[in-house]
């Protein structure tokens, strides 16, 4: 059993004036985007704030924003060979017995 805990997670930084551009301020974005979705977000759970301030600095805030409920996972096996989690299964595969026999 896992425990489930709905809180955010959130991945962010603020950068200096000078020392982003437009292009690295891009890159860091994708990179937080990449870095929730391997945590196991959806891609329509996770916001992004850039906060630009009258300075010339930036603010980025990537929150990753679970649902109150956590959703039962089923591993599909794709025609590559490939486990995933497929949400929107029906049923649980029982877990496997890995014990020496």
């Amino acid at each position: 059993m896992t425990l489930y805990q709905p809180e955010p997670v959130e991945i962010s930084t603020r950068i200096r004036p000078g020392e982003w551009t437009e292009e690295s301020l891009a890159a860091l974005e994708a990179s937080y985007r990449e870095q929730l979705l391997g945590m196991g977000a959806a891609a329509n759970e996770i916001d992004v704030v850039i906060d630009r301030d009258d300075g010339g600095g930036v603010s980025v805030v990537a929150s990753w924003l679970k649902p109150d409920v956590a959703q039962e996972l089923t591993e599909v096996t794709d025609d590559t060979g490939l486990v995933a989690m497929d949400p929107d299964a029906e049923t649980v595969r029982p877990a496997r017995d890995d014990s020496p026999q």
